[in-house]
C-alpha cells in the first residue's frame, strides 16, 4: 500500500465553550486524552505518511508528554493560527511532499473510525473533495426573528458534515491560497473547495464521531465510545 496520506488534526481552538479552563483537546474522554484518539487512529492505517497536529501557540513547542504516546516518527507540530483556516494552512505547509491525499480532521470528533477513513481517502483518489457525513433524519423548519414557521424544508436533499474530510493535495491547497487571497473564510474545508467549483462528494460517516463542543458532549462521547460502528 502506497504510504501518500497526510493527515492535518486541527486541534488550535480554546474549547471556551466547555466552561473549562482546560483545553478541550488534552481532557481525557473514553479512557484517553481526546487528541490522542485521533491521532492513534490516524497512525494504525498503513497508508498515512505523516500526522500534523495544529496547536495553540504556547504548546506546539511544549506539548504534553502523552501525545508521544505515538509513533513519533509520523508526528509533526504545527502553530495555530487565528482561525481555522489558518490553522488547516500553517498544517498543509508542514506536510512532507509525499502526502499527495490529504485528510482533515477536528479533534473534538475523537471517535472517528476507520471505516469512515476509508471512504473519505477512496473519494479523494478519485480526484474529489469528501466529506464525511450523516443524512438529516429529523424534520426541519425555517423560522423568523419572531420564531415563527416560514417554511418546512426537504430533508431529503439535508446532511450534516463531519469530519474527516479528504481530497487531492493539489485541490485542497489551491482552495487555501485562493481563499486567503480573496479574504475568504468557511466553516470547514469543503465549502473552500465549492465556492471554486470543485468536485466534492459526501460519504457516509459515523453517529460515533460525535462533536464535543460543549461540557455535556463529554458524557455523550463516553456512552458512544462503547457501541460500535
Amino acid at each position: 500500500m502506497a504510504r501518500d496520506v497526510g493527515v492535518v488534526i486541527v486541534a488550535a481552538g480554546t474549547g471556551s465553550r466547555t466552561g473549562s479552563k482546560e483545553l478541550k483537546q488534552f481532557r481525557w474522554v473514553a479512557g484517553k486524552p481526546m487528541l490522542l484518539h485521533s491521532v492513534q487512529t490516524f497512525q494504525a492505517r498503513a497508508d498515512v505518511a505523516m500526522v500534523v497536529c495544529v496547536l495553540p501557540r504556547e504548546y506546539a513547542g511544549d506539548p504534553p508528554p502523552w501525545l508521544f504516546q505515538s509513533d513519533s516518527d509520523r508526528l509533526l507540530l504545527s502553530v495555530g493560527g487565528r482561525e481555522r483556516g489558518e490553522s488547516v494552512a500553517h498544517g498543509l505547509e508542514d506536510l512532507p511532499s509525499e502526502c499527495e491525499i490529504i485528510v482533515i480532521h477536528d479533534a473534538a470528533r475523537p471517535l472517528v473510525t476507520d471505516n469512515t477513513i476509508d471512504r473519505v481517502i477512496a473519494a479523494a483518489r478519485e480526484g474529489k473533495g469528501a466529506v464525511a457525513a450523516i443524512p438529516v433524519d429529523d424534520t426541519i423548519k425555517k423560522v423568523d426573528a419572531e420564531q415563527r414557521i416560514t417554511a418546512t424544508i426537504d430533508r431529503r436533499e439535508l446532511w450534516r458534515a463531519q469530519t474527516p474530510q479528504a481530497f487531492p493535495r493539489d485541490m485542497i491547497e489551491r482552495a487555501h491560497r485562493e481563499a486567503r487571497a480573496a479574504g475568504r473564510g468557511a466553516t470547514d474545508d469543503a465549502a473552500l473547495c465549492e465556492d471554486l467549483g470543485l468536485p466534492v462528494v459526501v460519504v457516509r460517516g459515523s453517529e460515533r464521531a460525535a462533536k464535543i463542543t460543549a461540557e455535556g458532549d463529554f458524557a455523550l462521547v463516553e456512552a458512544l465510545s462503547i457501541l460500535r460502528e
